[in-house]
């Protein structure tokens, strides 16, 4: 949870909100796209989510800009940390 907390921090995220994580980087494509669609599908809009993938997630910003959801992608160190929430 600690370094979900730094993630949060680096970003325009709501830290005073619940927040959830979902670890992509072992799936092959579609399913990181396609799990995080379905995990946002069942979260309440007050949840952070943060996507942890192995490269940048570039098919699920369209995704995420036609949901209306806000998002930000951070470089770590064993791949991308994308944020996504509702405002």
């Amino acid at each position: 949870m600690d370094s979900v907390v730094a993630y949060l921090s680096q970003t325009d995220a709501p830290t005073d909100r619940p927040a959830e994580t979902i670890d992509t980087r072992e799936l092959p494509p579609p399913q990181p796209l396609q799990q995080t669609l379905e995990q946002l599908a069942d979260l309440d809009d007050s949840i952070v989510l943060v996507q942890l993938t192995e490269k940048r997630p570039q098919y699920l910003f369209p995704e995420l800009d036609d949901r209306g959801y806000e998002y930000e992608s951070l470089d770590v160190a064993d791949g991308m940390a994308t944020v996504i929430w509702k405002e």
